[in-house]
Order: structure tokens, then C-alpha cells, then sequence
């Protein structure tokens, strides 16, 4: 694997919950980056976009419902293909990417010290979300023509985030709690690793994040397609 390096880490006073884990070369956790404020934004966010005019639904994978549900912005992701219009659930087209929302993604790559981050332009989020039986198995991001930097944000009830190699679902791989307001970034060597979820810890949201009960995941990427 080719040596990969990001930048030096933010300082002790940026008043972030945790420091910097690189997890794996191009892999990143920084814990508590969302501040409440942000946290509770994303919610609202969540909420409306759910509403449609491509409503929050559970893609079918193999035939059976997946666990998570999504709501997609952007570009619309069914298994295995973008599109702009939802033609797996109602034929409508998806809401667009909101511009502070690829803001958010930027000022994340920033953070953990990303060499490309002002020029990112993420194009589509997947945003997740796991009542407390949702589970998501070990997978690729490989749907996107780009190989651009998967940024993540979690809030609500913290997971257990499976972190893999990229040659196959099996170890090596490394178990990490995802906690509301957590910054999860993967690209370089690791952009194709396998990675999922492999439980949700009911009742741990903070009471301060918007959200009651679950775990909204909303992950960012750049497609590289073109209308």
C-alpha cells in the first residue's frame, strides 16, 4: 500500500470532544466535531428532506428490504447505479445537494487535514437512518465514477463501525464507536474499503442533538457523473 499523509491535526484548543485516529492510511475518526447546534441543524435537515418529493425509503438489495432507510440528495442511489430521478420509488427527481451541506464537507476535510479539501465538491449524501435493529453489512463505496473522499457525519445514538481492508469482507479490520457528532472520513488507500455496522446502542444519543431516538448517518461523495 502506498505511503499516504495528511497534514498535522488541529490543536489541542479547537475545543473538539477528541483528537485525531487515523484508523487506517486515507481513514480518519474525529470524535465530537459537530457541536449541538450543528447536530440539531442536520435534524431539522433530516426531517424535511424526508418528507420527499423522493420520500425516505429502504432500498431493496437482493431482493429483501435493507434495514436502513435512506433519503438521497443529489443524485438518487439505487443498487448499483445513480440517478436523478427515483425510478425505484416514485419516478420523482431527488432534492438537490444543498450548498452548506458541501460546505460542511469541506470544512471536514479541512479538519482532519486533507490536502484537496477546498477543492471538494461532493455531488450527492446518502443520508441513513438506524432505528435500533438497523444494521448494515460489510460493503464497498464503488458505485461512483470518482474515487474523491467519503466524509461522514453521525448523530444521535452512537454504532459500532466496522473498518476493513479493501480486498474482501474478512479481517483485518478494526471495531470503533461512531458517536453523535462524529467526523468519519475515508479516501487514498482506503476509499474502497470495506466497511458497515454492525449494531446500534439504543439510548445513547445526547439530549442535546435533535434527535430522540436512532442514528442519522449522512455520508458525502462525489459521483464524477454528469447529467
Amino acid at each position: 500500500m502506498s505511503e499516504f499523509k495528511l497534514s498535522a491535526p488541529p490543536s489541542a484548543d479547537t475545543g473538539f470532544a477528541g483528537g485525531l485516529v487515523q484508523i487506517a492510511p486515507g481513514a480518519v475518526h474525529l470524535p465530537g466535531w459537530l457541536g449541538p447546534a450543528q447536530q440539531r441543524r442536520l435534524v431539522a435537515a433530516f426531517r424535511e428532506w424526508s418528507t420527499g418529493p423522493v420520500p425516505i425509503r429502504a432500498a431493496t438489495v437482493r431482493g429483501h428490504p435493507m434495514s436502513v432507510r435512506t433519503v438521497c440528495l443529489g443524485w438518487h442511489w439505487q443498487p448499483y447505479r445513480y440517478t436523478r430521478e427515483a425510478s425505484d420509488v416514485n419516478g420523482a427527481r431527488v432534492l438537490p445537494m444543498p450548498d452548506w451541506l458541501a460546505e460542511l464537507g469541506r470544512d471536514g476535510l479541512t479538519a482532519v487535514g486533507w490536502p484537496e479539501a477546498p477543492t471538494y465538491r461532493p455531488d450527492t449524501a446518502l443520508v441513513n437512518y438506524y432505528d435500533a435493529q438497523a444494521r448494515m453489512g460489510m460493503h464497498q463505496d464503488k458505485d461512483e465514477v470518482s474515487l474523491d473522499p467519503v466524509v461522514s457525519f453521525s448523530v444521535g445514538d452512537a454504532c459500532v463501525f466496522r473498518f476493513g481492508n479493501t480486498e474482501n469482507r474478512k479481517r483485518p479490520y478494526h471495531d470503533l464507536d461512531l458517536r453523535s457528532g462524529d467526523l468519519f472520513v475515508f479516501g487514498g488507500p482506503s476509499r474502497l474499503a470495506f466497511h458497515g455496522v454492525t449494531r446500534i446502542v439504543p439510548g445513547s444519543a445526547p439530549l442535546d442533538c435533535g434527535l430522540t431516538e436512532g442514528r442519522i448517518n449522512i455520508t458525502l461523495r462525489s459521483t464524477g457523473l454528469t447529467d
